[in-house]
């Protein structure tokens, strides 16, 4: 009876893991899959490279929240651009009648794949953002606009 008992917390510990493993918000960055998590939105950037902005969900919300900034090269692999900086990724909304221009400026640090940043960001209200992305560092420099949607 006490094998029978221990079997089954075996068994029911070891579904709880995987389940929790398989149910974890995101996916982890590695050089094979080096987009992490759901991709929002993605874009041509300087030569030759993409940028392509993701997080757990797959849309931007109004509110605090943590994003992530994958740079590739055209075969998908990520390239390291050199340190991002919170000028490498603003959230900008233009003047709209009596409501001025609003930008919302993210904040990064780097992550244990090259080309892959982790950031913060808190996008003050639902609607339609510019996402200005630039970098300058080893892999030259660039800049982009990517119109995104904040619900």
């Amino acid at each position: 009876m006490k094998k029978m008992i221990i079997v089954i917390a075996i068994a029911s510990l070891t579904g709880l893991i995987l389940l929790g493993a398989a149910c974890s918000s995101g996916s982890k960055p590695t050089a094979e899959n080096p987009v992490p998590g759901k991709v929002i939105k993605s874009g041509p950037i300087g030569d030759k490279l993409m940028v392509t902005l993701s997080n757990d969900t797959g849309k931007l919300k109004s509110g605090e929240q943590e994003i992530m900034l994958t740079f590739t090269d055209t075969s998908g692999k990520a390239i390291d651009v050199g340190m991002v900086s919170a000028a490498a990724l603003n959230f900008r909304m233009p003047a709209m009648g009596s409501m001025s221009q609003m930008n919302n400026a993210a904040t990064f640090t780097s992550t244990s794949v090259p080309g892959v940043y982790k950031g913060k960001v808190n996008i003050e209200m639902a609607g339609e953002w510019q996402a200005q992305i630039s970098f300058e560092g080893s892999a030259g420099s660039g800049k982009t606009v990517i119109p995104v949607s904040a619900q």
